[in-house]
């Protein structure tokens, strides 16, 4: 992850102005046009932070896009988290508990204690009461989708395939739109592509962490999963 830092500086506008007779009219104009311009410029330095999206690399392929939904069956997954932005950094463990077609639920603890649980119904992440806080922890909805495998956003006319060898790279939409990438009927990775650059992505490797990244808050969620068991299925009362 790329770590960038902008500040905003007097430059060249004289910060100790003492007298009357030098804030005249032109060297205040010339005091907010140097200001804008500096600002303008700390402004497209916190967008660099986030990477360019490039085009996507392949051939065209009229084929049809793998479906990536849930496995019909319920799923209990043991996961150890990390959580890291400026000046902060926690760690734990925890539980996704996944009801198919479109139900997810996930708890996070630190030493044995319950920190807080979302649920991950359709498009919508439900946070209890005085939990708000989460939504800066957690990835949106269809990114947080992605992190169990499942390809979820909003539908859109605009898909463009690509496939380079073994992968399958598949934009969805139009400003913003996602970018999906598939080794075999895998998802591997989905951006969220606005502006012409990555602000947010999920990445899913075939071994190691699942991990999720907002470069410009340099604000990252890793999931290691422990293990990932198939069970009969969950009590009602853990989805309310």
């Amino acid at each position: 992850m790329r770590w960038c830092r902008a500040t905003a500086s007097c430059g060249f506008v004289d910060c100790n102005v003492t007298s009357a007779t030098s804030a005249t009219h032109r060297g205040i104009t010339l005091a907010m046009r140097l200001l804008t311009s500096t600002m303008f410029a700390a402004l497209l330095a916190l967008a660099a932070c986030s990477p360019r999206a490039r085009p996507l690399t392949g051939v065209p392929a009229p084929r049809r896009v793998p479906v990536a939904e849930l496995a019909p069956v319920h799923r209990k997954i043991v996961f150890q988290w990390d959580y890291s932005q400026p000046d902060l950094r926690i760690r734990g463990e925890g539980v996704a508990r996944i009801a198919p077609p479109d139900s997810a639920r996930l708890d996070f603890f630190v030493n044995g204690e319950g920190t807080g649980h979302a649920l991950l119904v359709g498009d919508e992440i439900r946070l209890q009461s005085g939990q708000a806080a989460m939504r800066n922890f957690l990835p949106p909805a269809p990114l947080l989708w992605a992190t169990l495998g499942r390809l979820h956003v909003p539908a859109a006319q605009d898909t463009t395939v690509r496939v380079d060898s073994d992968t399958l790279r598949i934009d969805i939409g139009h400003q913003p739109a996602w970018r999906a990438t598939f080794f075999g009927e895998q998802l591997r990775r989905l951006e969220l592509v606005d502006g012409g650059r990555i602000p947010q992505w999920v990445a899913r490797p075939a071994a190691g962490p699942i991990r999720y990244e907002q470069p410009r808050l340099r604000r990252t969620l890793q999931l290691t999963i422990s293990r990932d068991d198939t069970v009969p299925g969950f009590d009602a009362s853990i989805w309310r």
